[in-house]
């Protein structure tokens, strides 16, 4: 039999991987928690590369999905083959996200079944094929992802002007028209945004800090007061973190 000597970076001593796995297989709990432990940074490094972002333990599905993968390939890799433990575990990784992506985009509904994570001589073609399809996965579960997180944030946005007596609807309508106004109302609201005073008193009076302004701008009271809506909506868009708000709605005013 054959094994495979790989080193483990992350403890910085030649393990026999596929001694390792193959006492996994064979019952020893210890070691396939040894295994998954050392691995554990291994396994978050290849699901952030797929997801496209930096994935957290205890905070992210991917991870869970990552961890089962590994575990999966503990109990599918073929030890009587001089293959790399690591490469297979990484292609059950990627294969277990694009079904994870899928289903979570409602993006088809085939599984990936075991048999083919055998690796055999057309795996470079093997590995383009599933490279291009967790790209469109991933994509397809980036996009919902974004839908849904601008869907949130539309709503909450949406209760907190109803506290200030505006209405989502006509913020189109009471946008500055020109566009050096709008620049100047917007700077007027990074002001009040950055200043925690006068952020607080807006919050809680549900009303401009006129009189905090007027030392800070030279802007009249009556053009504030003019374009008091539209400087509240854009400060509770600075103030809240609303990232997809900013793209798209400060654009559209």
């Amino acid at each position: 039999m054959r094994f495979l000597f790989q080193k483990n970076s992350i403890e910085g001593e030649v393990v026999e991987c596929g001694q390792l796995v193959l006492e996994a297989q064979q019952g020893n709990g210890v070691v396939r928690e040894h295994l998954i432990k050392s691995y554990t940074p291994f396994i978050l490094k290849i699901t952030s590369k797929v997801s496209g972002r930096y994935v957290r333990m205890g905070e992210d599905d991917e991870v869970s999905v990552g961890l089962m993968a590994f575990n999966e390939a503990i109990d599918c890799f073929d030890t009587t083959k001089k293959n790399s433990f690591l490469s297979f575990a990484e292609t059950v990784i990627k294969r277990r996200l694009i079904d994870y992506f899928r289903k979570e985009s409602t993006f088809g509904k085939k599984n990936v079944p075991l048999s083919s994570f055998e690796q055999d001589d057309d795996e470079n073609a093997d590995g383009a094929y599933y490279y291009l399809e967790a790209k469109q996965s991933v994509e397809e579960f980036k996009q919902r992802s974004i839908a849904t997180d601008r869907k949130e944030e539309i709503i909450l946005f949406t209760q907190k002007l109803n506290d200030f007596g505006i209405s989502f609807q006509e913020l189109v309508a009471i946008s500055p028209k020109h566009e050096d106004a709008r620049i100047r109302a917007m700077e007027v609201a990074g002001i009040i945004a950055a200043d925690s005073d006068m952020a607080v008193y807006m919050v809680n009076k549900k009303e401009l800090p006129l009189k905090l302004l007027e030392q800070k701008v030279e802007i009249s009271r009556k053009t504030l007061e003019r374009q008091r809506k539209y400087i509240i909506a854009i400060t509770l868009i600075l103030i809240n973190d609303f990232d997809h708000l900013r793209q798209y709605i400060i654009k559209a005013f």
